[in-house]
């Protein structure tokens, strides 16, 4: 268990499996500025872990969770405006941060995921909810705006569907986010989170961690863009490139082999 402030907790396991707990249950994993402070360190430390193969994020109690804490926020109301500004900005790079890391990230949402912590899952590549998961962008009842997860959510479900869900603050459960694309995957409970768990990471050590990084930057590249000439060209371009690595050599030789590639054991 990597050192941290309480708030947060890294378990990295040593196959590369690395579970970040957001762990404030008593205030339903809301977060604070230490809590914003932990979580900043431990994106970091795992964007350099080249090890880890896998991040999972989960909260720890009765729910993922509930957004801003409210402390937080009355103390936010009294501060200058560079000051909010600065308040923002650290939650904005934890959303960047953790939306740029190298590894297959994903979201395991249980009770509820409101406001900025519907922004953590948007964030992840990938989310799991339990069936009876709540999510809800509270923000405008509250006489502000989702501003800095913005970003986050509507690229996974979609400008008018993200202008629906700010402007409303409308409630709406696992199925619903499943649905809009903002979950991947439901389960029946938190038996079913420990499951896709294990399911997850036992995929990951199947798949080369440097050609993950690189199809991530593809989405990230391509998304929004015209499928022209260049496009094609620079597609064209990195699969060759991929094809040449190290990784890309490995993989063909041991599908060649009928064997296991360096990445996940190297055994026939």
């Amino acid at each position: 268990m990597t050192a941290l402030p309480d708030s947060v907790l890294l378990d990295i396991s040593p196959e590369g499996v690395a579970v970040l707990s957001l762990n404030r249950p008593g205030k339903r994993n809301a977060m604070d500025e230490v809590m914003i402070a932990a979580l900043a360190e431990a994106l970091e430390t795992l964007k350099g872990a080249d090890h880890v193969r896998i991040v999972f994020l989960r909260g720890q109690g009765a729910m993922f969770c509930a957004g801003a804490d409210i402390e937080m926020m009355k103390r936010q109301g009294a501060h200058s405006l560079h000051d909010n500004e600065t308040d923002a900005l650290a939650f904005a790079r934890v959303l960047k941060a953790l939306h740029d890391l190298p590894q297959f990230t994903v979201a395991l949402v249980h009770g509820a995921a409101l406001g900025g912590g519907g922004g953590l899952v948007a964030a992840a590549d990938y989310a799991v909810a339990t069936e009876d998961a709540q999510f809800r962008f509270t923000e405008v009842r509250l006489g502000i705006i989702p501003s800095v997860i913005s970003p986050y959510v509507i690229e996974a479900v979609g400008p008018r569907t993200a202008r629906a869900l700010f402007a409303s603050a409308l409630p709406f459960d696992a199925a619903r986010a499943r649905e809009i694309g903002l979950v991947q995957e439901v389960v029946e409970d938190e038996l079913g989170l420990e499951s896709s768990l294990k399911k997850l990471a036992g995929l990951a050590m199947e798949n080369a961690p440097g050609a993950v990084a690189n199809a991530k930057q593809l989405a990230r590249d391509f998304a929004g863009h015209a499928i022209d000439d260049r496009i094609v060209k620079e597609t064209a371009k990195r699969i060759a490139a991929e094809r040449a690595s190290e990784e890309g050599r490995e993989g063909s030789a041991a599908f060649l082999e009928k064997r296991r590639p360096a990445w996940d054991g190297g055994q026939s």
